[in-house]
């Protein structure tokens, strides 16, 4: 079996470091980076930190206006399907590659797989909403993380649904599947976690500083558009992070440094209680996230890390698509709001950590031997 795997963001790298693992043990993967994250940081410190097998191919879209950026992935992945011939083409996500890979794979008639399938934050104004529906509505195979997105799914007429959406175990995988096909395997970052348990380690400092002392800092991400592209929204923000009253770490995305900048901003990152830092791989993220006392984000990534290394998540949105976490009193919404914000930093969260929705931890297992019986039906 040969499956053409296509990252491009951070989330996708972390993902593909387990699920690559899987597939290797008995397949050929190519993998295909799209060069979304161009910027080493967000890029080359993942590959390095994970583990993560050398790109086959890389091409490098860069940056651009979203238009001009998905054509040059839909080029250059219509020229690796059409030169390697996969049986079938794997995708994270929500990102502009995983909406590329898609379009690429239907246009070329090889079946689509897509991990992360069902996520829903019902806003249809957001740029990866879009991409995930359109995403599902291309796939033959839909890798679940929950019950939830199982539901969403089968609430827009998918049928095929495996198990009744309950998490799946190996031998409850189908050997002839149907298409297409709804399976909850699980979500793979726990197979990341669990992989990377006691590995994390602390990101390297400027000179002069040292690293901060476990449960007494915040530690802040901003990237969605929604946020950094609105000059009052990020401003809200960053005053919010300026009044928490206790350090507030804040790795800053370059999307986020590029409109800092060009919003006039940069007083908020010379701030004494903010520590701006430069994008961090993903062990020392996971070191940041598991010594904070709470996390701020806008990122689902993130959000999901911190529900399962028992941190409570502040959310700068008005939803998730990870619902479990804020049914569960681990997860509050917030948005923009500095008064909300304020209230959720001063409030003690009631998190219920007991089991988890989100799987055992052998997703990536799962999803090997489910694109295996795939490929074989008769």
């Amino acid at each position: 079996m040969k499956v053409a795997t296509v990252v491009g963001t951070r989330p996708q790298f972390v993902k593909a470091a387990v699920v690559s693992r899987a597939l290797r043990e008995r397949h050929r993967e190519i993998l295909i980076h799209t060069g979304q994250h161009y910027d080493i940081n967000m890029s080359g410190v993942f590959f390095a930190g994970l583990d993560i097998p050398a790109p086959d191919y890389c091409l490098n879209a860069g940056s651009g206006a979203p238009g001009r950026q998905l054509a040059g992935m839909l080029g250059g992945l219509e020229s690796v399907f059409d030169r390697e011939k996969p049986d079938i083409v794997l995708v994270y996500g929500d990102s502009r590659s995983t909406l590329a890979a898609a379009l690429a794979a239907s246009k070329a008639g090889v079946p689509l797989a897509h991990v992360e399938a069902g996520l829903r934050s019902h806003r249809q104004s957001m740029p990866e909403e879009f991409n995930r529906i359109v995403t599902d509505h291309l796939s033959s195979i839909l890798f679940c993380p929950s019950e939830t997105a199982v539901r969403n799914l089968e609430q827009e007429g998918f049928t095929g649904i495996i198990n009744r959406g309950r998490l799946v175990s190996i031998e409850e995988v189908p050997d002839r599947p149907a298409c297409p096909q709804v399976v909850n395997v699980g979500d793979v970052m726990v197979d990341v976690l669990l992989e990377y348990a006691g590995k994390e380690r602390c990101p390297v400092l400027p000179a002069g500083k040292q690293f901060w002392q476990r449960g007494k800092y915040l530690l802040a991400t901003v990237h969605r558009a929604e946020n950094t592209d609105n000059k009052e929204r990020l401003a809200a923000i960053l005053e919010s992070f300026a009044e928490a009253g206790e350090k507030v770490v804040f790795p800053v995305h370059p999307r986020t440094a590029k409109k800092i900048v060009e919003f006039g901003l940069t007083g908020y990152l010379r701030h004494h209680r903010i520590d701006a830092i430069e994008p961090v791989g993903y062990l020392e993220m996971l070191c940041l996230i598991k010594n904070a006392r709470m996390v701020l984000t806008d990122s689902g990534g993130v959000q999901k890390e911190a529900f399962i290394l028992k941190v409570p998540c502040i959310t700068l949105r008005e939803e998730t698509e990870w619902v479990e976490t804020v049914e569960r009193g681990c997860n509050v919404l917030v948005g923009c709001a500095p008064e909300l914000i304020r209230r959720a930093l001063a409030t003690a969260p009631a998190c219920d950590w007991s089991g988890n929705p989100y799987g055992r931890g052998d997703a990536s297992r799962l999803i090997a031997r489910v694109l295996e019986g795939f490929i074989c039906r008769g």
